[in-house]
């Protein structure tokens, strides 16, 4: 398993639009991938757009995305990377 920190930097949060790209990038990859808020236990799924909408990801939520399977460290970098360009939305 393989584990990053980051925070949510749109203003609006994962909002539709970005948390589609989200859940779209991370089914790319065979790696199980999970999103959790820092201060909770539950982790999401990323695959699941409805999961990841219900997960309340707003402005400045750190959160940790991790995966688990054989391209676990790419997946999470490239997400992570992915959350860490705001999904192309300006400032």
């Amino acid at each position: 398993m393989y584990e990053k920190k980051t925070t949510i930097i749109n203003e609006a949060g994962l909002h539709a639009r970005p948390a589609s790209e989200l859940v779209k990038k991370a089914k790319t990859y065979e790696a199980n991938v999970t999103i959790r808020k820092l201060n909770e236990e539950l982790s999401v799924d990323a695959k699941s757009l409805l999961r990841v909408l219900a997960g309340g990801f707003i402005k400045d939520t750190q959160v940790a995305i991790a995966a688990d399977g054989p391209d676990e460290v790419k997946a999470v970098e490239e997400l992570v990377g992915l959350v860490r360009s705001r999904f192309g939305e300006e400032v």
